[in-house]
Parts: C-alpha cells; sequence; structure tokens
C-alpha cells in the first residue's frame, strides 16, 4: 500500500544450555530506548537428545554381542568435519536458527543481536591482563559476578542462603597472598563473610569449597561453544549481526530494574540507554521433535515388540499432530480430551494418556511441526499456563 511505512525490527537471543530467550525489538537509533514487542522462550531438548543417543548406542552394542545381524565396521568417510559438535549440542543450534528463520518470514528484521559468550573468560582468568579500558569500564566485575552466580547456584556456599544480597569472598585473603582470578573467588553471604575475616576456607570449616571453587564450569564453556557456532549458522540468514556478553546484559537489566527471566535477558542484550517491555506476556515453545529414526518398537528393556507403520498419515492425521477429541456416551473413553495423537493403521488413536481413540471423534488443531506452545503472564514460572493452539 501506497505510504505504508514498516517499522524496522531487531531479534535478540539470550542462548541458554536448556533455555533460549527471545525478544523482537523496535529499532532505533543508538543510544534510543527500546521498545519490546514480542517476547518468547525457546526451551531445548538437548537432554533427551543425549539419552535416546545413548539408547541407540545401548541397541548397536546389544546386536553386536547377541550374534545377530551386524554389519563390519567401516573407516571410510568417518572423519568429523572442523567445528563439530555432538547432536544434543547441535539441537539446541538448530532450534534458535528455525525460530530466527522464522521470525523473519513473519516481520521485517533488519538486524541479529546475539550474547555470544555468557563470561569474558580470558578476563577472568587474567584479571591482570594489559589495557585499562578493557578491564576497568563500566562493565568491570560484572561478567565474574555473572559466572560465580551460575557456578554455585545462586547461594552461599558456607551456609547455602539464597534470595540474600551476595558479596564476593576470596578463598585465600588478598591479604595473605590470594588473587583476583576467578578460581580464588566464591559468593558468600554478608553474615558468613564477616565471620570468615582473614581465614582461608579450610580454616574457617570448609576445605570443599576451596575443591568446588577450583573446577571449571564445564556447562558455560560447552554453552559459549554452541554461541560462537550459532552466531556462524545465523549469518547466513544475511542480516548484520551484534554479539555481545552476558555480563552486559545482566548490567542492562540491573540499571533498568527488569525482572529475570529468559526473555528479558534477550530483551537486554546489546547496547542501549533504556528499554520498555511493552506487554509482559511471554510465549512458550517446547522443542518436541519431529519423530523416530527408528522402525522398530522397542519396550523399556530393549527388546521389540513390534514394527511401526511404514505409512506415516492415518485418516488425515499423524503421530504428534495436536488434536481435540470428543467422544460421546456409554463409551469407555467418553469425554472431551486434548493432547499429542498417537496414531495407528486400525483407526485406534491414543490421544494424550488416553487410549482407544476411535479417529472419527478427533479434530486437528495444530500439525506436529516439532514444538509445543504455551504462555506465561509475568516473571513467576509458578503463573505458567499452557495452553492448545486454537482450543
Amino acid at each position: 500500500m501506497e505510504g505504508s511505512h514498516l517499522q524496522p525490527v531487531a531479534l535478540k537471543l539470550d542462548p541458554g544450555s536448556k533455555t533460549t530467550g527471545m525478544a523482537l525489538v523496535e529499532e532505533t537509533e543508538q543510544g534510543e530506548v527500546h521498545h519490546g514487542v514480542h517476547l518468547a522462550e525457546l526451551s531445548h531438548r538437548g537432554e533427551e537428545v543425549h539419552k535416546r543417543m545413548g539408547k541407540r548406542a545401548g541397541y548397536r552394542r546389544r546386536r553386536r554381542s547377541a550374534n545377530l545381524r551386524y554389519r563390519p565396521a567401516r573407516f571410510q568417510n568417518r572423519r568429523r568435519k572442523q567445528g563439530w559438535l555432538p547432536p544434543s549440542l547441535r539441537s539446541r543450534i538448530e532450534n534458535a536458527l528455525t525460530w530466527a528463520t522464522r521470525y523473519r518470514r513473519w516481520v521485517p528484521l533488519t538486524s541479529i543481536e546475539v550474547e555470544r559468550v555468557k563470561f569474558d573468560l580470558s578476563l577472568m582468568q587474567n584479571p591482570e591482563i594489559e589495557g585499562v579500558a578493557y578491564q576497568r569500564g563500566e562493565l568491570a566485575g560484572w561478567e565474574c559476578r555473572a559466572y560465580l552466580l551460575e557456578k554455585f547456584g545462586r547461594r552461599c556456599v558456607y551456609c547455602g542462603k539464597q534470595e540474600v544480597p551476595f558479596e564476593i569472598d576470596h578463598v585465600c585473603p588478598r591479604s595473605r597472598g590470594g588473587t583476583d582470578r576467578v578460581s580464588n573467588l566464591v559468593l558468600s553471604c554478608h553474615d558468613c563473610n564477616q565471620a570468615k575475616g582473614k581465614q582461608t576456607a579450610s580454616e574457617f570449616g570448609h576445605p570443599e569449597v576451596e575443591k568446588q571453587a577450583r573446577i571449571p564450569l564445564k556447562d558455560a564453556s560447552a554453552v559459549n561453544a554452541t554461541r560462537f557456532a550459532l552466531v556462524e549458522r545465523l549469518g547466513q540468514l544475511g542480516l548484520p549481526i551484534g554479539t555481545w556478553s552476558g555480563g552486559r546484559t545482566r548490567w542492562n537489566r540491573a540499571r533498568w530494574g527488569i525482572e529475570k527471566t529468559h526473555a528479558h535477558d534477550a530483551l537486554c542484550v546489546g547496547d542501549m540507554a533504556g528499554v520498555e517491555k511493552g506487554r509482559d506476556l511471554t510465549l512458550e515453545i517446547s522443542a518436541t521433535g519431529r519423530g523416530s529414526h527408528c522402525r522398530t518398537n522397542v519396550d523399556n528393556s530393549g527388546f521389540p515388540r513390534g514394527k511401526f507403520s511404514r505409512q506415516k498419515r492415518v485418516r488425515g492425521f499423524s503421530t504428534g499432530d495436536l488434536v481435540r477429541a470428543t467422544v460421546p456416551k456409554p463409551l469407555k473413553t467418553a469425554g472431551r480430551h486434548v493432547g499429542r495423537v498417537a496414531v495407528r493403521a486400525s483407526g485406534s488413536f491414543r490421544v494424550g494418556k488416553i487410549d482407544g481413540i476411535n479417529s472419527k471423534y478427533c479434530l486437528l488443531l495444530q500439525r506436529a511441526d516439532g514444538y509445543e506452545y504455551g504462555q506465561r503472564t509475568g516473571p513467576t514460572p509458578n503463573k505458567e499456563r499452557r495452553f492448545p493452539p486454537h482450543a
């Protein structure tokens, strides 16, 4: 339409190991207030993928040991490509890339802002690094605090208190030669920090704290690896990409008084002079997968108990579709049932946990696209409410 104007929109991503926060904001000039128009949280299925890969390895191991059909090992073309990631991590990247592609199709995206690294590891491991501007700006300490909060589960390492103001404590006090390296730092409440004084953690009666402080946060390193790979994949969309650290995200959220959620973290990614949330309604997206490559159904012990039908769609329905079944009386399954359907060639389906529902009572609500949807109002997870689309 002539005279119409499309408001440019930026997509902001806060990738995580279990949940990725996503936010659409009105694109403004640098240094202006950002207005959030859409918030979403994408829950990954990395743990499920890891477990399924373990099951697959068990099935193959059994076939080799049970003297069944066996394919000899072939070592040709078995090399892993550079930058290879395990399927459990790769699924997180693919989920985020899928939704970035969908948002680009739905709204006029002009740029993407990504939290590429959660912690600035080089700065934390070597706080004496050269360059005063690099280590003593407004963000000094925020990277380290974000790392310690994640590492110690937002609790005091000495008394276990939560939901209190935390202080950074030196395992070996600086007055006794301790450094500011992250391996010498822990979270402590004010009372424990005062009681510890100039003692080491062992002298204070907590030798386990010294061991825990030296253990690196492997999950953070794994997430950092996937974030770099995600930025590389997002580059295929052909949009300008800005990359930021988790310390800046937390700094933005603290100075503008934004509640802590994954979606709000995404809203606070990048350089901004202010932020407005708009409607505090969060779309919750859960990755469910698109089925299984396995052709044989197995029991809990891994023994085969039947083969899957080669026909994916039965009477207009596929396994994973969201349906509403209205079963009349006096049938055993009488009532209204909403859930994901598991189809059978006989036409007797399972809807949710209710088995034996005839396909003629089912109404399609949503085709299976590998995701489930819900909504949440407010930052508290306990207020969430799941809903089936168009139900």
